[in-house]
């Protein structure tokens, strides 16, 4: 017996100080933890939930399409179900009524958003508009690009800049010869042009290196802003971030943001510091007065306590809010209209006998006209919304959606995508039908109230900048329609285009868009 006890005590030894003993009890104690206990639950009544795993929660089930695969998992689980990001509760909801609740009802409590790496180092802290924490400053913030920057006067004031960029992506589609061009690439140097000279204003352009290198950093930050960084989750394991080098990649870029954005500040500082009067906003349509100049003007005369980091984060969220979303969209327009030939003929038709003939041009006056062209953008909107998933949402108190228990600091996510193809809202709802927004009882705008549609959100965290970047999109998709015929290069047919998306930031196909402009004067 004695030496029985010697062994094991022997044994123990040896296993207390082997290598792998602490990891493997620190993995048993999480493991026993995550079985035991319900991190985040306020009350008994909590969603329903899929299995999770030790310290990763529910993380490794989002997959590469998250917004399909929590569609799925609804599907088991119910539409109002919760997960677990690490040990960080996760509400996700994929019924109109939930997302009501949540956007509508109880907006004043999941109005926040939860701290994420990417959008406080990128966003100078969080000082931005689309990320940062609620409260007072998000407020002010708000307001000035209500306001001052996004008020229909001044979307309206940069009507000859849309005008300018639309000429610009004519020319490119004329010089392709009737080769087969990237359209997404053309569409998304037209959007960034417009967003550029509208907050830059003429004196910058875009084409110096420092442009350029601007250019490529908006794109990585995007590309970051859509990655999940597995240290916001579960911080014990930040040091994987780093490790796949998104933490360096993240300081690099936001030194290329702030360094050009320092040097355009200081630029249009000194000119606006040689005037008598500072102009807070356009004072005719025709004024050139742009984004940083206006928010300048803000700053200037001491309004909303506007910092010039704050400046620099709200221009930020111009670009990075506008020109992803709004080329993304315009793609899947085009894809849609290749794959479905009378939707095409139809818009074609509305779009070339409201223009009135060869020669002349879209203007902005037609698209209210255009009442096919706004069904296809909308059901287009339906069908692919560019955030699927919206952006996080984060309660600041416990609440109750469809009568479950909800705790503060549970992260909220409203699946727009599953609600927007439900068959218990829509007809048909894999199909693109434009139709049925033509009817006035469906649909009819993008104000957040029917919430079986909310591509743009809804309450106050909906987005403020949908009136700019949907005259951007109606205005290029009928220039494209009315000068072009458009089909794809050798001899594909539209319902043989591969639909595999690829998710980043915004849900776009995986595929680049390859087509083959006519001329009309050539085709006809």
């Amino acid at each position: 017996m004695e030496k029985v006890v010697s062994l094991c005590l022997q044994f123990s030894r040896k296993l207390i100080f082997h290598p792998l003993f602490l990891p493997l009890m620190l993995f048993v104690i999480l493991f026993y933890k995550s079985l035991s206990s319900k991190p985040g639950e306020f009350g008994k009544n909590l969603p329903p939930s899929p299995p999770k795993l030790p310290i990763l929660g529910n993380l490794h089930q989002l997959g590469h399409l998250p917004h399909r695969s929590l569609q799925s998992l609804s599907r088991r689980y119910g539409k109002v179900m919760l997960l677990y990001f690490g040990s960080k509760p996760a509400l996700v909801v994929s019924s109109a009524d939930a997302a009501e609740e949540i956007l509508k009802t109880n907006d004043l409590i999941f109005y926040n958003r939860p701290k994420l790496r990417s959008a406080i180092r990128i966003f100078n802290d969080g000082m931005d508009v689309g990320f940062s924490h609620s409260g007072e400053y998000w407020r002010r913030m708000r307001g000035v690009c209500v306001m001052e920057l996004l008020n229909n006067k001044k979307v309206r004031s940069f009507r000859t800049i849309r005008e300018a960029a639309i000429a610009e992506m004519v020319e490119k589609f004329n010089r392709s010869g009737c080769s087969a061009v990237n359209f997404a690439e053309i569409v998304l140097s037209y959007t960034y042009d417009v967003i550029y000279r509208a907050s830059f204003g003429r004196k910058h352009s875009q084409n110096h290196e420092e442009g350029i290198n601007f250019k490529d950093g908006l794109d990585e930050a995007m590309k970051l802003l859509g990655t999940v960084f597995l240290g916001d989750f579960v911080p014990c394991l930040r040091w994987i971030d780093r490790v796949k080098g998104l933490e360096s990649r993240l300081e690099k870029v936001v030194k290329v943001l702030d360094v050009f954005l320092d040097k355009v500040i200081k630029e249009h500082l000194s000119h606006l510091s040689t005037k008598k009067n500072v102009v807070v906003e356009s004072d005719s349509e025709g004024n050139d007065d742009g984004f940083v100049d206006i928010l300048l003007g803000v700053h200037m005369n001491n309004k909303h306590d506007m910092s010039l980091d704050s400046i620099k984060a709200l221009i930020l969220d111009m670009f990075l809010a506008g020109t992803d979303t709004t080329y993304t969209l315009m793609d899947w327009v085009v894809v849609e209209l290749l794959r479905n030939p009378s939707v095409m003929k139809r818009l074609q038709d509305e779009v070339r006998n409201i223009v009135g003939g060869k020669g002349r041009k879209v203007c902005e006056d037609d698209l209210e006209k255009m009442s096919y062209l706004k069904a296809v953008m909308k059901e287009a909107l339906r069908l692919h919304a560019p955030g699927p998933l919206l952006v996080f949402h984060e309660s600041t108190q416990d609440a109750k959606i469809n009568g479950f228990d909800i705790a503060a600091g549970t992260l909220a996510i409203v699946n727009a995508w599953a609600i927007q193809r439900d068959s218990m809202y829509w007809e048909e709802p894999e199909k693109f039908l434009p139709e049925r927004f033509l009817n006035s009882s469906s649909s009819d705008d993008f104000r957040g109230q029917d919430f079986k549609y909310i591509p743009f959100g809804a309450g106050r965290r909906g987005c403020p900048g949908k009136s700019f970047g949907m005259v951007s999109a109606e205005l290029v998709i009928a220039t494209v329609i009315n000068e072009f015929d458009l089909k794809l290069p050798g001899g594909i047919q539209g319902d043989e285009l591969d639909m595999t998306e690829f998710a980043g930031l915004t849900v776009r196909r995986r595929d680049p868009l390859m087509v083959i402009a006519n001329p009309l004067q050539i085709s006809s």
